[in-house]
């Protein structure tokens, strides 16, 4: 049974985070903090029916374009991370009740009922942590969870237990109410620990109060080498050109090999296997002139179809090194798809949660970073979600596919289809 505790009149406020980074030491000085863990071992994810897990990874990759799109808007060089975006808000959903229920699985598409929603994502945790073991070179995708709560607040036990169930989260002890920053320096440094550095300050100061009670953490880190790597003698300097006309000049890196590749109505799409085959990314490649048309109208089924159209070819392919770090703060976003509810005191139904006082969620803040060279890929993000209270014979002819103008790019898990990170790229310089 998890740890009880009397709530008390005290507010209280909820961070959700999903943070991405790499597992191990960096020679910091981080100690965990003591950890109370729920008797209730998580589920056997293998009982969950593959046609939920499919109706699961479909609906995450809508919710992916469509913000895509949402946050296209205003914005050049974009790169976030969907799943951590939805697992974040996910584990926001086990409390949700009534129509703040019903906008989050509108907006987030989460078709399926929460009695088979919770026990999918907890199949595509599993999942996705099988990911590259056939690997002949380092590779890590990282997945975890922890809850951190103040002492003194008494939870639902159904809510805890659902998170134990299918999130695998424990409890981490924390005094909210007595140093609200020294907690977040805590998570701050666990989340740097977590990242190799890729991720710092994902609270910042003044975020937390005395009025928090609970932070629940999630934690995926991505890096692996490429299964065709480039050559790094290939690497010089080239014009890359941009959407107003202008020029810059990028290092592009470039290579001659078998690739799945598709060429489409007013595009290329061509996808780069990492070492084990298991994930890929895919780089779409509009015409010229049309980046904006492609990049507005691309959808989840057009991804889909478009990996469906995919055939083997022989691919002069030439990319731009990059490196991009971005943040945003998500609510406008998510309250423009219509998830409206869930931000409004005294209208947002939390009570999934705690029945008292009421909740609503206060701020959605989401962090990321992508390196992209010759070797691989190394690509962190970070999503907190802060709920408060009220108050190859010959060889054929090559396909040329030369990024030298504004792409888009998803890295996904090939085996379930989900996009583990999302962006499109108009200056990599």
């Amino acid at each position: 049974m998890w740890f009880r505790r009397c709530l008390g009149t005290v507010a209280a406020m909820f961070v959700i985070a999903i943070l991405v980074g790499a597992v191990g030491c960096n020679g910091s000085d981080y100690v965990p903090p003591e950890e109370v863990r729920s008797d209730l071992s998580r589920e056997d994810p293998s009982t969950v029916p593959v046609e939920d897990l499919r109706e699961l990874v479909a609906g995450n990759t809508e919710f992916s374009f469509d913000l895509l799109h949402a946050l296209a808007s205003g914005n050049g060089e974009l790169f976030f991370s969907p799943y951590s975006i939805t697992q974040a808000l996910a584990m926001t959903y086990i409390g949700a009740r009534d129509d703040t229920a019903s906008q989050m699985a509108d907006v987030l598409h989460f078709t399926l009922p929460p009695e088979q929603l919770h026990p999918a994502f907890n199949r595509l945790d599993h999942d996705l942590r099988s990911a590259g073991q056939v690997a002949d070179e380092p590779f890590v995708l990282h997945l975890a969870n922890a809850i951190w709560a103040q002492t003194g607040f008494d939870l639902k036990p159904e809510f805890l237990d659902t998170l134990a169930l299918y999130y695998g989260a424990g409890v981490y002890l924390a005094d909210f109410a007595s140093d609200p920053e020294v907690a977040a320096d805590t998570i701050n440094a666990w989340v740097k620990e977590q990242t190799e550095g890729r991720i710092q300050n994902l609270i910042p100061e003044g975020v937390l109060t005395t009025d928090v009670r609970v932070v629940l953490t999630n934690a995926i880190y991505f890096k692996a080498a490429w299964q065709h790597k480039f050559r790094e003698t290939a690497t010089s300097d080239d014009t890359f050109y941009l959407k107003d006309g202008g020029i810059v000049q990028v290092k592009m890196m470039r290579q001659l090999n078998n690739f799945s590749y598709v060429m489409g109505d007013g595009f290329q799409a061509v996808e780069m296997p990492y070492d084990g085959g298991d994930l890929s990314m895919v780089v779409v490649l509009p015409d010229p002139g049309l980046f904006d048309e492609v990049s507005s109208t691309l959808d989840g089924s057009g991804f889909r179809g478009l990996l469906a159209g995919m055939e083997t070819q022989l691919v002069q392919l030439e990319l731009p090194r990059f490196t991009y770090e971005s943040k945003f703060e998500l609510r406008t976003t998510l309250e423009g798809l219509g998830m409206i509810e869930a931000f409004l005191p005294g209208q947002a139904d939390f009570t999934g949660i705690a029945e008292y006082p009421p909740l609503y969620i206060m701020k959605v803040l989401h962090k990321a970073f992508v390196l992209v060279n010759e070797t691989g890929t190394e690509a962190a993000a970070a999503t907190a979600v802060v709920v408060t209270a009220v108050d190859a014979s010959a060889p054929p002819t090559p396909v040329e596919f030369i990024v030298d103008r504004p792409f888009i790019f998803a890295i996904r898990d090939r085996t379930t289809g989900t996009i583990l990170f999302l962006g499109r790229v108009e200056d990599p310089s």
